[in-house]
């Protein structure tokens, strides 16, 4: 489940950020970058920041770059959590934006692309967005999934993956310790009939590929490692 360190370190949220535009997609405001041309998509399932954080459109423009049509919907319906809201706190907010809302958002947003003409669909979860992107890998919506350090995400749920899928998870992670993920290991390894992949970064904490600080190097470097497994596996299985 979630915890404190899914709402730590908030981003300042940047509607005019990154290289690509908003437009709507699916019923939902989404950004959206790269070639629309493309037959291959990736779409991202944002934290509980939502689609406005600029390392998120970041690592977007990183996958347009690499020749997907890339797509962030805001999932939150124009309310990104905001930590100190005093009428909105996280268990308020929380029961309006559950993780189980998201598929069914998802669902249009993917028959959207696929009208567009793509063939092949990638999706990334990330913290409060990793149970979307599982769910969409169990009814066999999307190609491939990427999960970074999720939340929310049970066994049972990993057990029904019917995708390859790639869990990157950190070493200092209090909603998914190594622990869990190396559980989520072996239940995805006694699947013979998909590919999976679980990656544990040594000295890293929840939220490390898209909260990190620009102007940290070191944390900049360890963020890219992840986006580069990320791009790795999508390489691989959309296409």
């Amino acid at each position: 489940m979630a915890g404190p360190q899914c709402y730590a370190n908030p981003p300042i949220l940047d509607p005019n950020s990154g290289t690509g535009h908003v437009d709507k997609l699916g019923g939902l405001d989404t950004y959206l970058v790269g070639s629309p041309a493309s037959s291959r998509a990736i779409v991202f399932v944002s934290d509980v920041y939502g689609f406005g954080a600029p390392n998120l459109r970041k690592l977007a423009d990183k996958v347009a770059a690499a020749g997907y049509y890339a797509a962030v919907p805001d999932f939150f319906h124009g309310e990104p959590f905001v930590l100190g809201k005093p009428d909105r706190p996280q268990p308020v907010w929380l029961e309006d934006h559950r993780p189980e809302k998201g598929i069914e958002d998802a669902k249009p947003l993917i028959e959207a692309l696929r009208s567009k003409g793509i063939s092949a669909i990638g999706a990334v979860g990330i913290c409060w967005g990793a149970k979307t992107v599982v769910a969409l890998g169990t009814y066999e919506l999307i190609q491939a999934a990427v999960l970074l350090h999720p939340s929310y995400v049970t066994l049972d749920e990993v057990k029904g993956i019917t995708v390859p899928i790639a869990v990157l998870g950190a070493e200092m992670d209090h909603i998914s310790p190594p622990e869990l993920l190396n559980q989520y290991g072996e239940i995805l390894a006694a699947k013979c009939e998909i590919d999976s992949f679980v990656k544990i970064f040594p000295n890293v904490a929840h939220g490390w590929t898209v909260k990190y600080k620009v102007e940290d190097a070191e944390a900049v470097r360890r963020a890219d490692e992840a986006h580069q497994n990320m791009l790795e596996w999508f390489a691989k299985y959309v296409k």
